[in-house]
């Protein structure tokens, strides 16, 4: 099944957090600021989004997932600008 492949391991987001890198940020996001970041587990790298709720003293994870090659630069940091 294909979502099997996507799957992120929570523990592999949890024990990634040394290599969190801010890539792209959204301060004006619709219900709170959020964050896009690179992220890599040993070969696996990924990005996460982060919403935070700074008042509230709390972080969710909005999402997670393996970057397409054809979207984003080699480094898989910064998106492609279409010619």
């Amino acid at each position: 099944m294909r979502l099997n492949s996507r799957f992120i391991p929570r523990e592999n987001i949890i024990q990634s957090v040394q290599s969190f890198e801010i890539i792209e940020s959204y301060p004006g996001d619709k219900y709170l600021p959020s964050y896009l970041m690179y992220a890599h587990f040993g070969e696996d790298v990924f990005h996460i989004l982060f919403a935070i709720d700074v008042s509230g003293d709390h972080v969710r994870i909005i999402t997670a997932y393996r970057p397409n090659e054809n979207e984003w630069e080699p480094d898989l940091k910064r998106r492609r600008v279409s010619p």
